[in-house]
């Protein structure tokens, strides 16, 4: 049984009738990250946030937006667009994701090293609680008072605790132009000192992702600016090639899309993410398969895993970083544990206090049990 909400009060009702008569319950939005997180574990009612889809309140001259949560990245991306404004938030699947779907498994892209990740973009939310109500967190301004903002506990959180309504976001003016340069390299250690050279440098780039394909290494450099800005890069980056127009984003949205891309065609397929510190990138991507990338100004890297098995190995050994499976069929999942294999970090000392957070929110525990990394 799937129930899609038409608003936020059906969207609250459905949850409170399901929780009065004990229903299981699993909650999501276009289930673009169905391989995501903790196993989907059985449920008896879906509710389904894709209905909520209507922009609410948009002020371009305040730099915010109110949004149902079911609009999809890309069709906000274009209404935002008309007025030279953005979410760049840059998230996988981000044809069909949804908004609340991208904030609550807090995804993001190439340009996160600038702009930030959801966190830094939600500047308000409304949610449904299994009780049935609806709370209102945060406001319409960019810069709110000091104080518990329990809107931060959905981002991230799988739709564990309550289910997201409503979504305020602040927005960032397009660039004037962008420009991006790339650059191929037969060693790491050479993209690495590329890398490190810019990060040096006064120049303050989008992106700086680096694309492990091949038996090479790709870096690649997005700027943002006015033309003289994107002059001086020109300048200063003059051995890596220039790309405009389709051209270059072309090159982000094979970047941007290479886990969804790289699903659709292996089945079984898996997505290891490991976060490490900025000097240890390049060591890590040597450690990953041959098709691996890495957000080279962040630390967060990606290998793509052709059979999800070959992972149990790799989890094995210790690496330079914090692993994540990020994307992994359910049935490997569903045996990692049988396996005496940990697919996410074991959880640290704050675990009793989410814990305790879970049962104030859903004290039976029926919302997208086990989502949160088969923890919650």
């Amino acid at each position: 049984m799937t129930i899609v909400p038409g608003s936020p009060e059906e969207l609250a009702e459905a949850l409170a009738d399901a929780n009065s008569r004990n229903k299981r319950i699993t909650l999501l939005g276009h289930c673009t990250k169905g391989r995501m997180g903790g196993v989907i574990g059985p449920s008896d009612v879906t509710i389904s946030t894709a209905g909520l889809k209507t922009v609410l309140d948009y002020e371009p001259r305040d730099l915010t937006i109110s949004v149902g949560a079911g609009i999809a990245y890309c069709e906000l991306s274009r209404i935002l667009a008309e007025h030279r404004q953005m979410i760049p938030l840059d998230p996988p699947y981000s044809e069909r994701a949804t908004m609340a779907g991208i904030v609550a498994a807090n995804t993001s892209g190439p340009r996160r090293r600038l702009y930030g990740s959801a966190r830094d973009m939600v500047i308000g939310m409304t949610f449904a609680t299994m009780e049935g109500k609806l709370i209102r967190t945060g406001g319409m301004v960019v810069k709110n008072v000091a104080g518990l903002d329990m809107g931060k506990l959905m981002i991230g959180s799988f739709g564990t605790l309550a289910a997201i309504a409503t979504l305020n976001f602040r927005l960032h003016p397009m660039p004037a132009g962008t420009r991006t340069f790339v650059q191929e390299f037969g060693q790491v250690a050479d993209a690495m000192a590329a890398r490190d050279a810019v990060l040096k440098g006064s120049l303050q780039p989008a992106a700086i992702d680096m694309v492990k394909s091949g038996g090479g290494y790709q870096l690649a450099i997005q700027a943002g600016g006015s033309p003289a800005v994107l002059d001086r890069y020109s300048r200063e980056l003059l051995r890596m090639r220039a790309l405009e127009g389709a051209e270059e984003e072309a090159v982000w949205r094979g970047i941007r899309e290479a886990t969804p891309q790289f699903l659709r065609t292996h089945e079984n397929g898996a997505v290891l993410r490991v976060s490490c510190v900025l000097s240890e990138v390049g060591r890590v991507l040597e450690s990953l398969p041959a098709s691996a990338s890495a957000r080279a100004g962040s630390g967060v890297c990606y290998g793509y895993f052709e059979e999800a098995a070959d992972l149990i190995d790799v989890l094995r050994r210790p690496l330079a970083g914090t692993s994540v499976v990020e994307f992994a069929p359910q049935a490997f999942r569903e045996q990692a544990g049988l396996l005496n294999t940990e697919l996410w970090p074991r959880p640290g000392n704050d675990f009793a206090m989410m814990k305790k957070i879970k049962e104030m929110f859903d004290p039976q525990g029926l919302l997208n049990r086990g989502r949160l990394y088969g923890r919650l």
